[in-house]
């Protein structure tokens, strides 16, 4: 797989793993997701291993052929348990577990710190704003700050030991 020296990985989740998706994201990785496609597709398989090998990204799937046909390019994830996943992915190298709430958990996109308006505007953004960083989703227009799900998560990865 092709991928530039000193870069972080960039990963294609297929349909099955959608909250790895997610918890990626969350972490920093640029993560592609499945879901972004057409459904219904007859091809997608094909598809997805084509979008691999084009952006230089790491296919992830739960399906074992698919990992097979992807040889280099994609990595079957052997468990349906996100913590057993995640665990995994870091004991191949691939990522380093921790929260870093840098990319939407929804669409991917690159965050950027929140203006003091779009917290004062986001009605779901906590009553006091003291001592808290905010990012911004400029797609989304969604509100992210380290909040007590944050917390619980980072504290769930700082748990998973390795087998």
């Amino acid at each position: 797989m092709s991928q530039r020296s000193g870069e972080p990985r960039r990963f294609l989740a297929d349909r099955m793993l959608g909250t790895l998706t997610r918890y990626l994201r969350f972490m920093g990785y640029d993560t592609m997701s499945a879901n972004s496609l057409a459904p219904g597709s007859t091809r997608e398989d094909t598809l997805l291993l084509a979008i691999a090998a084009r952006d230089g990204r790491l296919l992830l799937t739960r399906d074992r052929e698919l990992a097979r046909r992807g040889d280099a390019q994609a990595i079957y994830i052997t468990s349906e348990e996100i913590m057993d996943q995640i665990r995994q992915m870091a004991d191949l190298g691939l990522i380093e577990p921790e929260i870093r709430m840098s990319r939407c958990s929804l669409c991917n996109a690159r965050l950027r710190p929140a203006t003091a308006r779009e917290v004062r505007k986001t009605p779901y953004a906590p009553r006091s704003a003291r001592g808290r960083e905010f990012s911004w989703c400029p797609v989304c227009r969604k509100l992210y700050w380290m909040g007590s799900h944050g917390t619980s998560l980072e504290q769930r990865l700082k748990k998973s030991p390795s087998p």
